[in-house]
């Protein structure tokens, strides 16, 4: 099947001092700083302090029905000093030198230990003058690193890096700010793992690299622009798509692309299916592309057998949790926000003989814009208005022409039977299409 590329008309606007997930590897900075020498630390009043921490014995309790700490007592394990929080007083910590990284720490076997640094942007490192500057930390700590700064660390599902660890000695990436300025300072809390844990390893920790990596501006973005034609038909489309917009390729190489729809977490990101592959995706507003769920629609034995055995359509309900469609599960379900899926409907009037997922694309009435407009494999047409107080589905099945809204609860009403599956749920006669978004 040919591969879609992933097109947006605009460029999605960036929170230009929010630490996100990791930056791309592949990108050759601009000008560095190496924290590992005094020259480099120097270049952004950087000061390394270090501490051990104590893993000691607390009562806690065991998981409760609400799946959080609310069950019976117990005992359990924790550590101690707990150096997150920008402000934390680390006054009395040792301070090392920088040339003195690559010393080993910790007790070994099960250790941890914490690096702490204030990071002060310069007003030129290097030929590069820094405003406006993309600023990334990279650390590469032996053997795991989970990094904090100014007291923040953002994570996701799928997330390989960037404030969590990315793998044995591998780098951390995570982006200070996208629009530098002279003076602007970070406060970063590294917390150092032994490990491999399950090895009880005989080794200690300590820092392979460090370094704060500057990019000119829209130096990191991957977008580019492509040819836009438009025929239009309709004066009302301006109010949709102005007559001077640009269309950007953000990403390509995907087998299939469904179900698009924005997450306003952090910078945010967009979240779309490969039905195909049997995938979800999370791209961030620069383009960067990783593996958000895998099996994201079947697990069956036989999945060899299906075209598209993953997930659809896509939607957010009003408390941000994720809906999904999924094809040969032949189910709607929910991702609660404590990781359990919930299965919204998985059978229509109670007898399983009606799947409301066959053949069918699943449009949202609570979606990034007022209008969202979905053909089905058999063109059938859906127009689902927006909605704001509510995160309804509506979804049409092309082997029985029910036309279905279902509720955030496991419900299913039949509200209108289409007559005419060449025809809209208004009425109106549509040509065979395809999907279109806005």
């Amino acid at each position: 099947m040919k591969a879609f590329p992933l097109l947006a008309a605009s460029l999605l606007l960036i929170n230009s001092s929010v630490r996100a997930d990791h930056a791309p590897r592949a990108v050759l900075p601009d000008a560095i700083a190496d924290l590992r020498t005094a020259e480099g630390a120097a270049l952004v009043k950087a000061q390394w302090r270090y501490r051990n921490t104590h893993i000691h014995e607390i009562e806690h309790r065991s998981v409760g029905p609400d799946l959080r700490a609310s069950g019976l007592k117990n005992r359990t394990f924790d550590f101690t000093p707990d150096a997150r929080a920008k402000g934390f007083d680390d006054s009395r910590w040792e301070i090392i030198a920088p040339t003195s990284l690559e010393q080993r720490r910790g007790d070994g076997r099960l250790s941890l230990v914490w690096y702490r640094l204030d990071v002060t942007i310069p007003e030129r490192i290097g030929g590069l003058d820094t405003r406006g500057s993309t600023a990334v930390l990279e650390v590469v700590l032996d053997d795991y690193a989970e990094v904090w700064v100014d007291g923040q660390a953002s994570w996701v599902l799928g997330q390989n890096g960037g404030s969590v660890a990315a793998g044995w000695n591998a780098p951390n990436r995570v982006v200070l700010t996208r629009d530098a300025r002279p003076g602007q300072s970070f406060q970063i809390a590294i917390l150092g793992i032994n490990g491999p844990i399950s090895s009880h390893p005989d080794t200690y920790i300590w820092l392979r690299s460090a370094t704060v990596d500057f990019y000119a501006p829209d130096r990191l973005t991957q977008a580019r622009a492509v040819k836009l034609d438009v025929e239009r038909k309709d004066s009302a489309l301006d109010a949709v798509l102005p007559a001077n917009a640009k269309l950007e390729k953000l990403a390509e190489g995907f087998t299939f692309t469904e179900g698009p729809v924005w997450v306003n977490e952090g910078e945010g990101y967009l979240l779309f299916s490969d039905p195909n592959n049997n995938v979800i995706y999370r791209m961030t507003p620069q383009g960067d592309v990783s593996v958000y769920l895998s099996k994201a629609g079947y697990t069956g034995a036989n999945i060899g057998e299906y075209r598209q055995p993953g997930s659809n359509g896509l939607a957010l309900d009003a408390e941000g949790r994720l809906t999904i469609c999924q094809h040969v599960n032949r189910r709607v379900v929910r991702t609660e926000k404590n990781g359990i899926t919930t299965v919204m409907v998985d059978r229509s009037m109670g007898d399983g003989s009606i799947h409301p997922t066959t053949s069918s694309i699943v449009a949202t009435a609570r979606c990034s814009s007022p209008i969202r407009r979905l053909v089905c494999r058999n063109f059938t047409m859906i127009r689902a208005a927006n909605n704001r107080t509510s995160a309804s589905i509506l979804c049409a099945t092309a082997r029985c022409n029910w036309l279905r809204r279902i509720s955030p609860v496991p419900t299913v009403w039949r509200f209108r039977r289409m007559k005419n599956s060449s025809t809209s749920a208004t009425g109106t006669k549509r040509r065979k299409s395809f999907i279109a978004t806005r």
